[in-house]
């Protein structure tokens, strides 16, 4: 069942784009939404966890995560917070943007493995989708051909769930699962902040974006207090 969400959440952005084109000002807002509702997560779920399982070291991994994502960032050129800062036309696919933006979802599938509840199954869904919004955006205003844009779109799909497939079988990963585990919380500390901090334009109050991320901090709340 996880790996269908999971699946779905970039079956479901690039179908967005395909049939409905979003506009700029709805995609920023589920991105404050989802920016929110990840960085609630990170929070009130994952850090607790990881504390209580691997002691004060686990802070020192969690930088490591912030570390890890920046380095990603800057071959991915942003996309994961919603941005993709590329000027020139693009011909050719764009493998250090691809491989670093699946390396971020094969990464997020791996706490999956012992998550003891939904909520960072439905987190991750709820981030995936805007990010498959922006990167089938930017695909479809290259020069690749249909069937390439689709086989990329299709291998980014899969990462994610590749990430939670091998967290449960290979035993090293399992063995170092709340290392890992607190090293994305630093990777989902940094995405999810710069997604709000991101929210305002020229540090600009826009109603309708805070209102999206307040709704995602309760609705975070709320599916974990009610667990």
């Amino acid at each position: 069942m996880i790996y269908i969400i999971l699946f779905l959440a970039v079956i479901i952005g690039s179908i967005v784009v395909l049939f409905t084109k979003p506009s700029k000002v709805f995609t920023q807002i589920l991105l404050a939404f989802s920016g929110a509702y990840l960085l609630s997560i990170t929070i009130l779920h994952l850090m607790p966890e990881v504390f209580e399982n691997h002691n004060h070291k686990a802070g020192l991994f969690i930088l490591l995560g912030v570390l890890i994502q920046s380095i990603l960032e800057y071959f991915s050129k942003g996309i994961e917070h919603g941005h993709v800062h590329i000027h020139q036309e693009i011909k050719k696919i764009p493998w250090l943007l691809f491989i670093s933006l699946s390396f971020h979802a094969f990464f997020e599938g791996i706490p999956l493995a012992n998550s003891k509840n939904m909520t960072l199954v439905w987190a991750i869904f709820i981030h995936k989708i805007p990010i498959t919004i922006v990167l089938t955006a930017f695909l479809m205003q290259t020069k690749l051909k249909k069937i390439i844009i689709f086989t990329l779109l299709l291998i980014f799909a899969i990462m994610s769930p590749l990430g939670l497939i091998l967290s449960e079988n290979i035993e090293i990963i399992n063995e170092y699962h709340a290392e890992i585990t607190a090293i994305i919380v630093g990777v989902f500390l940094h995405i999810s902040s710069i997604i709000l901090f991101e929210s305002s334009e020229n540090h600009t109050f826009n109603f309708k974006k805070f209102m999206a991320i307040v709704f995602g901090f309760l609705i975070a709340y709320l599916s974990l207090g009610l667990h």
